[in-house]
């Protein structure tokens, strides 16, 4: 079986319980491949899955002492492929937390909160317009 026209999310986050309800809510929403990391380097490491978007915590120091952080994940995200797009989540609503976010090349940045998963939900609808990919993007709203 192939699964070519699955949209393949990584979801890269220190916060173990955050990050599993983000794949509960990618998985039974939409139709995804979710391949969840909890640090920058095994993101790094796995690249090769050849994810179509990458969901990337701003922190990522919360386990590894001297782990990579966010902006450097992206970095390396971004110099292994700079076509992938890297969304950023953080839990401080900062603009200037955004705006280092988006001078690293992130495609856009999410707040960590209740509406956390709609935004992104959004932000990913966009990316698929944006690039006009052949990947077939149907979310099963109708579910409620």
């Amino acid at each position: 079986m192939n699964n070519n026209n699955k949209v393949k999310i990584f979801l890269v986050d220190d916060d173990a319980l955050f990050l599993k309800s983000l794949e509960i809510e990618f998985l039974e929403n939409a139709d995804f491949i979710v391949e969840t990391y909890p640090t920058g380097e095994l993101c790094i490491a796995n690249l090769s899955h050849n994810p179509d978007v990458v969901i990337l915590d701003y922190q990522l120091d919360g386990i590894v002492e001297n782990a990579m952080n966010g902006l450097e994940t992206l970095d390396k995200i971004k110099a292994f492929n700079p076509e992938i797009p890297v969304v950023m989540l953080s839990s401080q609503d900062k603009i200037e937390v955004a705006i280092n976010c988006m001078h690293h090349k992130a495609f856009d940045y999410v707040v960590k909160s209740e509406t956390a998963f709609v935004r992104l939900q959004k932000i990913i609808t966009a990316i698929f317009k944006y690039q006009k990919m052949e990947k077939e993007l149907s979310w099963y709203m109708d579910r409620m």
